[in-house]
């Protein structure tokens, strides 16, 4: 505990005097030119880059030298943000202003704790805010970068300035770029004098002695001047350049609109920033991030000054990381994702063209002994094969993706007829049978293929998967090594299903379902952080039911949603109980996938807050459940940001167990991840688990996220959590589930075991 102390403190220092360096620069320097603006942020990308690239590092076996290497990028990319020569703010939703770094300080020329008690609009004139606020709207509800030239007065000065903004994705707040032109305003609006043509010269010569690539054209397009950057990058000479045509490096990628755009632009004397594909002379195409400036003699418009950035390697891994989100990385199949989309898709062109389409789950049979007996690499190589192998006995453009596991799912678009699909489930049955051999190792194997057909089977997307998921169980059933059609068998079930609805219904009619709460506790500083509400059913002839045997026939049903209304109803009746007896505390409430993507959720929990005025919303915390079942994670993020606009606070539940668990933690707004159970509970005698909980505590902390464990049984496991750095936990090694009246004593009575507080 001393030696993080020490380097705490060491770093603390470190950062004082970087920051009182950088102050002194500022004040030498003063505003800074375009192209430093440019070579700045192209530092800023090759950071983030880095950032990403160890992100998806931290998945593998060394977790932890990542996430050194991770924490390392992340100081380094916080220290370009506070120490940039350019002027970054980040904005809040209502326009307020919530941390600005020294360049913006010095531009605004306000102190730190004075900028973030204010809203940005005031340096904008009273005519030009509706503009601005518009401009702050369109940024908030789109993922593209935004631009807005306007005035700020400052301390009574003018300044022409142009606003970069774009979403924060660790946030929901908008980070804001503020880019100082009025010396080019100058320049352009007083060309004829000597003195400010001289200014414009300058600023022009900066921009050219940069590292940034520099053309100059006149009003037509042809180049008259190009430096070494340029010509080394497009692969041109300035002999082969000069006298030709801009055109030259047209990829023919980009829309005539786009270039149409970009004319409208600098034709009126405005500054355009986008990003250009340009094809270099020996036909290998790169990326630009690309500036135009008008230039100006004697008031006329004469050319074109350009200032590029080659930003291919960011497009490069851009693309890459975008394909790592929509393909599995070990059989590079579509993942679910990916296979959602192209589910979709294939439905409307089944409803277009009158036609049928198949849904096949799959599932390997004895799999799991392969991989228990032989270890994980054999069994990845097999599914790598496995994979391969059943790919090919597709037809082209039919999908196969990996759902999870050694389960597939293939989606067959484009069938007259049921039995077209005869012929390719009778390959892909062949092609799992075949032998494999890894290494030195032979096996062979087979699968359980479960079939449903679109639009006979007349459902949504999720439930056609879920239907032959059902079906392939079925297949299992009849022995294995074969396939089955979705049928009445499985109607039955739903029938089944159906009456478990109405008993539940009736249940909550008669007031039968009660709230258990579980503390979650700090095990370092012994402080109980919260508790868990844990629905039960107090049934008139089986007495308490646990949760697993009722909650699982409800999912995706309405009846799931009057249940979810009714926990979150009765954790804010139980805090304001408490509260008026003087005992506080935070209460967590789990709420399914399917509940959070309901349209009226925050105006459902709206309502309920309203009705409980005396508790405080940040008292309440919602755990998401099912993180996988997440269909639209755009929308389900700006649902929980509208949440958090109310002060309720939010936790990622089972984080570990979906196959795209880091992109939830990238994208959704939640400020605690929390450990599922399964993996804390082997974690004393599982090496995979271990590593996995290790690898989310890093992930949380690199994120800036609070972890707490769940399944903590016993000492042990609160030691080896403390040791990963996990301060947070919950178990039955703590305390279990207990009614609401023995809270209040358990807290007041509770404290850590002493081997905890030694670790």
């Amino acid at each position: 505990m001393n030696v993080r102390a020490d380097k705490s403190m060491s770093a603390k220092l470190l950062r004082l005097k970087s920051e009182q360096k950088l102050a002194s620069r500022l004040i030498e320097d003063g505003d800074e030119s375009k192209s430093r603006r440019q070579l700045h942020e192209l530092q800023v990308h090759q950071v983030e880059l880095e950032i990403q690239k160890l992100e998806l590092e931290l998945q593998n076996e060394a977790l932890t030298k990542a996430d050194i290497q991770m924490n390392a990028a992340l100081q380094r990319y916080t220290e370009l943000y506070n120490f940039a020569p350019i002027a970054y703010l980040t904005i809040q939703h209502n326009g307020n202003i919530d941390y600005a770094n020294l360049a913006a300080i010095s531009l605004l020329r306000k102190g730190h704790q004075v900028l973030c008690e204010m809203h940005l609009g005031i340096f904008v004139s009273e005519t030009a805010r509706p503009l601005f606020n518009t401009f702050l709207e369109k940024a908030f509800a789109s993922h593209e970068k935004q631009s807005f030239e306007t005035k700020f007065l400052v301390d009574g000065e003018t300044l022409s300035v142009i606003l970069y903004a774009r979403l924060n994705e660790q946030s929901p707040d908008l980070l804001l770029e503020i880019v100082n032109i009025s010396e080019y305003k100058l320049a352009q609006q007083h060309s004829h004098t000597s003195e400010a043509t001289q200014v414009a010269l300058q600023t022009q010569k900066a921009a050219m002695d940069a590292h940034s690539l520099v053309s100059i054209t006149d009003i037509k397009g042809t180049i008259i001047y190009a430096n070494t950057k340029f010509c080394t990058v497009s692969g041109y000479s300035q002999e082969e350049l000069i006298g030709t045509n801009h055109r030259l490096l047209n990829s023919n990628c980009h829309t005539k609109g786009y270039w149409q755009e970009m004319f409208l632009v600098v034709s009126k004397g405005g500054v355009w920033n986008n990003e250009i594909l340009n094809v270099a002379k020996g036909g290998t195409q790169y990326w630009v991030d690309t500036t135009i400036v008008p230039r100006y003699e004697h008031g006329q418009l004469r050319g074109y000054t350009s200032i590029h950035t080659d930003i291919t390697q960011h497009k490069k891994l851009q693309n890459k990381l975008e394909r790592m989100a929509q393909y599995d990385d070990l059989t590079q199949l579509p993942n679910r994702s990916l296979l959602a989309d192209r589910l979709n898709l294939a439905m409307l062109q089944c409803q277009r063209h009158k036609n049928s389409l198949a849904v096949l789950f799959l599932d390997l049979d004895g799999f799991k002994i392969i991989n228990d007996t032989y270890g994980h690499d054999v069994g990845d190589g097999l599914l790598i094969a496995l994979s391969r192998r059943m790919k090919e006995a597709l037809r082209e453009g039919d999908t196969l993706s990996r759902f999870g596991g050694d389960e597939f799912v293939a989606v067959l678009a484009g069938l007259a007829d049921v039995e077209d699909c005869e012929l390719i489930l009778n390959r892909l049955l062949k092609a799992a049978t075949y032998p494999v051999t890894v290494g030195d190792t032979l096996m062979r194997l087979s699968a359980s293929i479960g079939v449903a057909i679109y639009p006979e089977d007349n459902v949504e997307a999720d439930r056609l998967i879920r239907h032959a998921d059902q079906s392939m169980y079925m297949a299992k059933q009849a022995g294995k090594n074969c396939y089955r059609l979705f049928d009445a068998a499985q109607d039955e079930a739903v029938l089944v299903q159906q009456e478990s609805l109405g008993n539940i219904r009736k249940a909550i009619e008669q007031q039968e379902f009660v709230l258990y709460y579980q503390p979650k506790v700090n095990m370092t500083s012994g402080k109980v952080v919260g508790v868990e509400a844990l629905i039960r059913w107090q049934h008139p002839t089986q007495g308490l039911v646990p949760p697993l045997e009722f909650l699982p026939a409800i999912e995706g049903h309405a009846v799931s949603l009057d249940i979810g209304k009714w926990v979150m109803d009765t954790a804010l009746s139980q805090l304001s109980q408490w509260h008026k007896m003087g005992f506080t505390v935070g209460v967590s409430v789990n709420i399914s996938a399917y509940q959070i993507q309901q349209a009226d959720f925050v105006e459902c929990l709206t309502a309920l807050l309203a009705d409980h005025p005396d508790v405080s919303p940040d008292c309440l915390e919602l755990e998401i459940l099912e993180t996988r079942a997440l269909s639209d994670i755009n929308k389900v993020s700006a649902t929980m940001k509208e949440c958090m606009a109310l002060g309720v606070r939010f936790a990622l539940d089972d984080f570990g167990t979906g196959c795209s668990s880091l992109t939830y933690l990238r994208r959704l707004p939640a400020h605690l991840i929390k450990i599922d159970q399964s993996f804390v509970r082997d974690m004393l005698i599982d090496p995979d688990d271990l590593a996995i909980v290790g690898g989310v505590i890093a992930l949380a902390k690199s994120f800036n996220r609070e972890v707490i464990a769940e399944g903590v049984e016993t000492i042990k496991h609160g030691m080896a959590l403390l040791q990963l750095g996990c301060e947070l936990a919950q178990g039955y090694g703590i305390a279990k589930p207990m009614p609401a009246e023995d809270v209040p004593s358990w807290v007041n009575q509770w404290k850590p075991d002493n081997a905890w507080q030694s670790c």
